[in-house]
């Protein structure tokens, strides 16, 4: 056949170049074409043969800071109050308070160093001193005191003249009961005078004070001396049981007495003249004792008895309230290993 061989020569080059070409025509459109591809969730969980994207909990917002509030203690609050009541009196109030009992015994004072009016407030160291002396055997309450002219001021009894003789118990009750002012006049003479008298006091922690002339004291001084009886240092139970029937269930009682429960007992001497009432006190009920003194300068009499009450009245809802005696901490007993027995 004439020109077999060389078609098929021609045929065999030629169709290898036109697959070649079909490939790099294939290859460039490939390369040509841009694929563009949905974004993927950053977390997918499997769910079955499903994909689902995950959903991002919101960063939490930072918490807001805590603020601590303390709330003042029972003790804090009390002398809160107090100094309240002397601030807005309209007078002039000294508080002294001493504690007799409890697990942390409290001294609070609101203007309790301040210098008062005295009044018949001297008479308590003055009892004080007669007290310890009958204690001790100096003197007798028998003994016989007369009266002279030059003790003489009003007061409760009238039946002073000259002449006239009292034994050392009947001029105590006097004094002390009814705040009579001769019968202490008497007392004072025959322990020493003025000077005698400011020389026990002070003896008896009353430093700050000037009895009889000026006649001046102070809550703290009044505190202090009832707290010296109280703890036994004046002549012990001998010289308080002369001296705290006197001062008992006295002829006046408004001041911090009107402020207490019916059955506290409350041994205490006051003080009276115009513009000045003071009340000295040793309060005791139940395991409760303390020691109160309260002046008032400035204010008519029956205002003045009302706030000594109501600061007396407000001790007594502070010491009602607090516990005789801390409750004791009891630690549970450390184990013991087993003790080896051969």
């Amino acid at each position: 056949m004439r020109g077999g061989h060389g078609r098929v020569l021609r045929r065999l080059g030629i169709y290898p170049l036109v697959v070649l070409l079909l490939v790099l025509v294939g290859n460039a459109a490939y390369a040509s074409s841009s694929v563009s591809l949905a974004p993927m969730p950053a977390l997918t969980r499997e769910v079955g043969h499903l994909t689902r994207p995950v959903a991002v909990a919101p960063a939490a917002k930072p918490a807001p800071p805590v603020t601590t509030i303390l709330a003042p203690s029972a003790a804090d609050q009390l002398g809160a109050d107090l100094q309240a009541i002397a601030r807005t009196t309209g007078g002039r109030v000294g508080i002294s308070l001493q504690e007799l009992s409890g697990p942390r015994r409290t001294n609070l004072s609101v203007n309790g160093g301040l210098s008062f009016v005295a009044a018949s407030s001297y008479k308590l160291p003055l009892l004080m001193a007669e007290a310890q002396q009958i204690a001790s055997g100096q003197v007798r309450r028998s003994d016989v005191l007369c009266y002279a002219p030059s003790d003489a001021e009003d007061g409760w009894f009238m039946d002073y003249q000259a002449g006239s003789c009292f034994t050392r118990d009947e001029l105590a009750l006097r004094t002390g009961r009814y705040s009579d002012n001769t019968a202490a006049h008497i007392l004072v003479r025959y322990l020493g005078g003025p000077d005698a008298l400011n020389r026990y006091a002070k003896a008896i922690g009353m430093n700050n004070s000037a009895l009889w002339i000026p006649n001046t004291t102070t809550p703290d001084d009044l505190s202090q001396a009832m707290v010296s009886e109280a703890l036994g240092r004046l002549g012990g139970a001998a010289a308080q049981a002369w001296l705290y029937p006197i001062l008992t269930h006295t002829a006046t009682d408004q001041g911090v007495p009107a402020g207490l429960p019916a059955g506290a007992t409350v041994v205490h001497k006051t003080g009276t003249m115009t513009g000045t009432e003071n009340d000295a006190a040793y309060v005791r009920n139940g395991r409760i004792a303390y020691v109160l003194s309260v002046t008032v300068d400035g204010l008519d009499e029956g205002i003045a008895w009302s706030v000594i009450a109501r600061v007396s009245a407000r001790i007594w809802q502070y010491e009602s309230n607090r516990p005789d005696y801390a409750a004791p901490v009891i630690l549970p007993p450390a184990s013991t290993p087993p003790q080896n027995r051969d």
